[in-house]
């Protein structure tokens, strides 16, 4: 129903830290119409040209600040995801993606109030990596 707030167009990139390349990051919107807590992320999957990303490997943020496993993010209740604002989720790949067009796909799965099974918001884009 929201797969369109899944993976938002243009912002995935590769991520430097000291000058190196580290990762790449993408962005999402929640796939439901109000906020939620990190705690209720069910689980984040990420691939890159049919290849997906190890679950220990994908961090999130709200802030751009602190940064959290999806494991981490089940316990946490002070940070939310709110309707209209991004989810920064960060895929740590030295290296990160390689210059030039590749296929990468977001499925963004979150529980919320009043459905009993998670929604799941899946969205694949050609990007082109500088």
């Amino acid at each position: 129903m929201f797969d369109n707030n899944v993976f938002i167009k243009g912002s995935c990139a590769n991520v430097k830290q000291d000058g190196k390349v580290c990762g790449y990051e993408l962005q999402t919107n929640i796939t439901y119409y109000r906020g939620i807590p990190l705690s209720m992320v069910e689980y984040i999957r990420v691939a890159v040209d049919g290849v997906e990303a190890p679950a220990e490997d994908i961090r999130i943020s709200v802030d751009q600040v602190d940064w959290f496993t999806l494991k981490e993010a089940e316990t946490v209740t002070t940070y939310k995801l709110e309707y209209g604002d991004p989810l920064y989720i960060r895929v740590i790949k030295e290296g990160g993606i390689p210059a030039g067009s590749h296929m990468v796909k977001l499925t963004v799965a979150t529980r919320t109030a009043y459905i009993p099974v998670p929604l799941e918001g899946i969205m694949e884009r050609e990007v082109n990596i500088a």
